[in-house]
């Protein structure tokens, strides 16, 4: 398609020179290269064709990069990036070596902060507005967050702030009535109670003004003092909230409204202090599929633009889809199980449990932490909650993993989905560090299935050992194996020994199960002979099974999708040192550092995680045990980067 006027635009200060008539024809234009290029890559549809015009007001009425737009969480700062400069290579987005989903400082000066995890925008832009002060700036920051970013208490703590402070700061609430499932909460209902009556704010000042203009006494009535004030804001004030927080409340107003926008952002320019702007907006719109299913619309798969359906499909059931109707299966038979998540039904795959068992299914919003206290609490009281979050937003509730379900000896399950790599969503999603950080809570029973199969067969166990348990999978298709009908309890800490050889163990957990029984089959084809343990358990570890690795083989290798500091490795590593075993030992994981977006593929290819990266540093790890040389470092880690497909010359 000719893109007209977007093909115009290298910057913000070009959109200033644009009639509104313009404007209302860039915003088509806009809609329509996201469906475009997110049809090609995936991405987050539904909620930058709600903010175009939001997204352009506020370009017009600011001069970025020296005034500055933090975007919460990021889901929505695609139009941001096609109109600052990155519109002819938004065909990257996502890929490898491409622009990132998420605003990246890195990309452009108009990025102002690395985001990707909700709630944190007001924090972000608080600190900044302080630092001006200080620095003797004049220019204007701007947050831009969501209404299910609101459900976050961390938002709130920087709310409470600014008002306390009186920072000169600018709030955007963006309201679409969804975040990634549709809001709960108060702050949802509160949000509703305002989209409803619009005309407050007109209200308000309609019935100030004329108070003010009664004869002799109207000063003196609206001066009368702080009680009789906060008497007639409670009643008129639609923000009585944010109003109470300190900010000036301004709103609600139409989100698609550029003109109304422009004007009230002027406003808000003008104002010393904090304020909040509530726009409402349509999540999806200008493109039908998103506008009736805003919740399958928020992150999509490449797609047909004609229909909306995902360009590849498969027989197999994603370890998510496999969790979340055995989750069902069991809360059928055990009336104790209850499933809780933070903002994640659907992504999580408790939509099932939360239509058929809704008395026992809790949506806590995006609160994290509370969600981890929450089941702990209902854990007390003689039930089994399974708290299904992804990895790296379980990140966010270590501290009450540790003090209020672990200390306390707590029967909560954490079924931790997007464990390891995630794809084209990067370094703020993968889940790479979850072993490292839950091995260190004691009393912590920690698992990865080989397969879907095996999941089911954990969740059982889970649900029934009474103790602390966290389940982690990947993001990915199951392997397709026969789901076997009944349960059976997982012997604790305890392995599997899939094939046996002489000269190798490969130790894997997860899904790096299935890619060591491929490199054993490329060792084997080269000569070396080599042993695949399914671990089963990071903790507490098979000491027993270890002990049998270290004295058939010459080099033991750990296999695990996490990062390689403090990980699965690590444990094996200390429980050979303390088992008094010295020898070659070589660990194989995620680098220690955040690895970037792109395919699956790529970035397993990228850590060394395929079957052929296996095999390569195995046989680099052999051919330098050959040779005498001493390893790189005491554990033998491989050295990152992509390998040679030396086994397909």
């Amino acid at each position: 398609m000719d893109y007209e006027i977007l093909s115009t635009i290298d910057g913000p200060k070009d959109l200033k020179r644009m009639s509104h008539g313009e404007l209302a024809r860039l915003s088509q234009e806009i809609r329509t290269r996201l469906i475009e290029a997110v049809s090609e890559t995936g991405g987050h549809l539904g909620s930058n064709l709600g903010a175009v015009e939001l997204t352009l007001a506020l370009h017009r009425s600011l001069n970025s990069p020296k005034d500055k737009i933090i975007w919460d969480v990021g889901h929505q700062s695609y139009v941001h990036k096609l109109i600052t400069g990155r519109n002819e290579t938004f065909t990257t987005l996502r890929q490898y070596g491409g622009l990132a989903g998420f605003p990246k400082k890195s990309e452009s000066p108009h990025d102002v902060f690395d985001t990707g995890h909700a709630s944190n925008s007001i924090s972000v832009a608080l600190g900044i507005a302080e630092a001006r002060d200080m620095n003797a700036g004049d220019e204007h920051v701007v947050a831009v967050i969501g209404d299910g970013s609101l459900t976050g208490g961390m938002a709130y703590e920087a709310l409470n702030q600014a008002g306390h402070l009186g920072t000169k700061l600018i709030v955007i609430l963006n309201d679409n009535e969804m975040s990634i499932s549709p809001n709960v909460g108060a702050m949802s209902s509160y949000l509703t109670q305002l989209r409803l009556d619009p005309g407050h704010t007109k209200l308000r000042r309609e019935i100030e003004t004329r108070i003010k203009k009664l004869p002799a006494i109207g000063e003196f009535v609206y001066d009368i003092g702080m009680h009789i004030k906060e008497s007639v804001k409670a009643l008129l004030v639609p923000g009585m909230l944010f109003e109470e927080l300190g900010f000036t409340y301004m709103g609600p107003l139409d989100g698609h409204d550029i003109k109304d926008l422009e004007k009230n952002i002027a406003l808000a320019k003008q104002v010393e202090g904090p304020v909040m702007i509530h726009v409402i907006t349509k999540k999806g719109l200008g493109y039908i599929p998103a506008v009736e299913r805003p919740e399958k619309w928020h992150g999509i798969a490449p797609f047909v633009k004609r229909t909306g359906e995902p360009k590849s499909s498969s027989s197999a059931a994603t370890y998510t889809e496999v969790f979340g109707n055995t989750l069902v299966d069991l809360a059928k038979k055990n009336d104790k199980i209850v499933a809780i998540t933070a903002a994640m039904t659907s992504g999580t795959g408790l939509d099932e449990f939360a239509k058929e068992l809704p008395d026992r299914f809790y949506d806590v919003g995006i609160a994290e932490p509370h969600a981890v206290t929450f089941a702990a609490g209902m854990a007390t009281q003689g039930f089994h909650p399974v708290v299904a979050i992804y990895s790296t937003f379980l990140q966010r509730a270590f501290d009450q993993i540790m003090q209020d379900v672990s200390l306390q000896e707590l029967p909560v399950v954490f079924a931790i989905d997007r464990a390891g790599l995630v794809g084209e969503d990067g370094p703020t999603h993968h889940g790479a560090f979850d072993l490292t950080y839950l091995r260190s809570v004691p009393g912590l029973t920690i698992m990865a299935p080989k397969d879907e199969d095996e999941l089911r067969h954990m969740l059982f166990t889970a649900t029934e050992i009474g103790q602390p348990v966290a389940i982690r999978y990947a993001r990915d298709l199951g392997l397709g194996v026969p789901i076997s009908e009944d349960y059976r309890m997982m012997p604790l800490g305890k392995g599997e020994i899939l094939e046996e050889g002489t000269e190798i163990c490969l130790l894997a957990v997860g899904r790096m199960v299935s890619s060591a029984l491929e490199a054993a089959k490329i060792l084997r084809e080269r000569g070396v002979s080599a042993s695949v343990v399914n671990m089963r358990f990071i903790k507490p570890i098979d000491e027993e099974l270890i002990s049998w690795a270290a004295e058939k083989h010459k080099l033991l290798v750990s296999v695990e999708e996490n990062t390689v500091s403090g990980g699965f490795g690590s444990a094996v590593l200390e429980s050979l040192v303390e088992m008094g075993y010295h020898m070659p030992f070589l660990r194989l994981g995620l680098p220690d550092r955040f690895m970037s977006h792109g395919s699956m593929k790529r970035l397993l290819a990228e850590a060394g995680l395929d079957a052929n990266g296996i095999a390569y540093s195995v046989n680099r790890k052999l051919d330098e045990l050959k040779s005498g040389k001493k390893p790189g470092d005491s554990a033998g880690r491989a050295t990152f980067g992509t390998h040679p497909t030396i086994f397909e010359q």
